[in-house]
């Protein structure tokens, strides 16, 4: 069992979150929390249903109107949306550097392209030793 989990009833959910299961009801009306439904129809609530339902009542005390409400809960959930995206697009870019290591070295060469590296090799760098001395005016 995760918070995902739809296991609480209307009655229960509302008991927990301190609302009258009226006022759930209207809340799934509107879109601010969208419980599961059974196969008979009734809403079950999970835990992160119920702690959504604090925090619209938390914010309407503040003096927010559903509509805010409503537009604040949606940014949330994009940001949770996100958030799992960038750690699912982390994981993958660790795989893929765990499976090809070396393979993104680069460095400069002397006219300033992009050259690739095998790993392990390092950049060929010119050795030469230049002397300048100035022409002297004889």
């Amino acid at each position: 069992m995760d918070e995902l989990s739809p296991i609480f009833a209307i009655a229960v959910a509302a008991e927990l979150a301190g609302m009258h299961p009226q006022t759930l009801r209207q809340y799934d009306r509107l879109g601010l929390v969208s419980p599961t439904r059974t196969a008979g129809k009734s809403r079950r609530y999970s835990m992160r249903d119920v702690v959504q339902l604090r925090e619209i009542a938390r914010l309407g005390a503040e003096g927010l109107n559903l509509e805010g409400i409503r537009r604040i809960l949606e940014l949330e959930n994009q940001v949770v949306a996100l958030q799992a995206r960038v750690r699912e697009l982390e994981g993958a870019l660790a795989d893929e550097l765990l499976n090809r290591p070396g393979r993104r070295v680069f460095a400069a060469a002397e006219s300033g392209d992009v050259v690739p590296l095998r790993a392990g090799t390092r950049a060929q760098r010119n050795t030469q030793v230049v002397v300048w001395r100035p022409l002297t005016r004889e």
